[in-house]
């Protein structure tokens, strides 16, 4: 199994633009929240647990685990985030239908608007997911370590994934081509 630096490196190199980067920042909480509202139907305590149990429960607890597997500590932060997103997605769950599939619905359109916009604008890059799929687990954690890495956390990871995939930048939208006189 790749390490979580071989896993964010990967993912990084798809992302270099701060533009694009910014773009997933909005974008893949919003498709993250947005599964968590849609997989949050139906849900059943199956008549023994003290609690519902959901689509969403499944995929967010087998992220988690995979997540803490790459790194405990990024895991944990990642497993509150995951808590949150139920605790959403739970609540958006309760509404009438029209209301909660349009809720999810949104979110998911429009956070991968925000993704392809960013990767045709800035990046001039396909995703990385159509070469690895493991990329679409691998984006929450790039957005939360990239956020993480804004307040200095763990510079050590930060230069490694940099010295592999090169530092972020702002490519030019469209570069102008070099006229000799």
């Amino acid at each position: 199994m790749r390490t979580l630096t071989d896993q964010l490196t990967q993912y990084a190199a798809y992302h270099r633009d701060r533009r694009n980067i910014a773009t997933h920042f909005a974008g893949i909480p919003m498709i993250v929240a947005a599964l968590a509202v849609l997989l949050s139907r139906p849900a059943s305590d199956f008549g023994v647990l003290p609690f519902a149990v959901s689509p969403a429960w499944l995929l967010f607890v087998a992220t988690t685990v995979y997540y803490l597997v790459l790194d405990v500590p990024l895991g944990l932060m990642m497993a509150a985030v995951s808590a949150l997103c139920l605790w959403f997605g739970h609540r958006l769950a309760q509404a009438p239908l029209g209301a909660w599939l349009g809720a999810g619905v949104g979110l998911f359109v429009v956070g991968w608007i925000f993704q392809f916009v960013g990767h045709a604008a800035y990046e001039h890059r396909k995703p990385a997911f159509v070469d690895d799929v493991i990329g679409l687990l691998i984006g929450p954690l790039f957005v939360l370590a990239e956020a993480l890495f804004g307040f200095g956390w763990r510079p050590a990871l930060r230069e490694a994934i940099e010295r592999q995939a090169g530092p972020t930048r702002i490519n030019p939208a469209h570069p102008k081509p070099h006229h000799q006189g």
